[in-house]
């Protein structure tokens, strides 16, 4: 029963509400970039397509098909991504990873928002997924400035 109420208390109204409202699901038409990744544990994937403009997305879609963690960490993203970096989007999808495996701090604002997924950290099976976004935003970020 304690496992359970853990999973219960994990998936919070919080992160609910973030995977119910995913910014920026519509795919681009004319895309820099595609990226898919895949969680081969769980199966969760995120589609992201990007366009850059003077070293900054300028425009950005998604396809997330994931569990409530990692649609909130799209969401959390999607929330922040437009005017990002390529050295934002890598710092932030390191300090996330750092994060859940390492005890590291929140992601540095404006991706502080992941902080609503600190009780994953107990859940090494989700960090895959709550990864995805962030990590195929980085790989398309580089795609595109290659």
């Amino acid at each position: 029963m304690n496992a359970e109420n853990d999973l219960i208390k994990l998936y919070s109204g919080q992160i609910l509400a973030l995977a119910a409202e995913i910014p920026h699901t519509e795919r681009l038409e004319v895309p820099q970039a595609t990226v898919k990744k895949r969680s081969p544990l769980c199966g969760s994937t995120v589609t992201v397509d990007l366009t850059m403009e003077d070293g900054k997305i300028a425009a950005f879609g998604q396809d997330v098909k994931a569990c409530a963690l990692g649609q909130a960490s799209a969401a959390i993203l999607g929330g922040q991504v437009i005017g990002r970096t390529a050295e934002e989007i890598t710092r932030a999808r390191d300090q996330l990873k750092a994060m859940l495996t390492a005890d590291g701090p929140v992601p540095d604002a404006p991706f502080d928002g992941y902080e609503v997924l600190l009780p994953a950290r107990d859940y090494k099976n989700r960090h895959a997924s709550i990864m995805l976004a962030l990590e195929a935003t980085a790989e398309a970020m580089s795609t595109a400035t290659a």
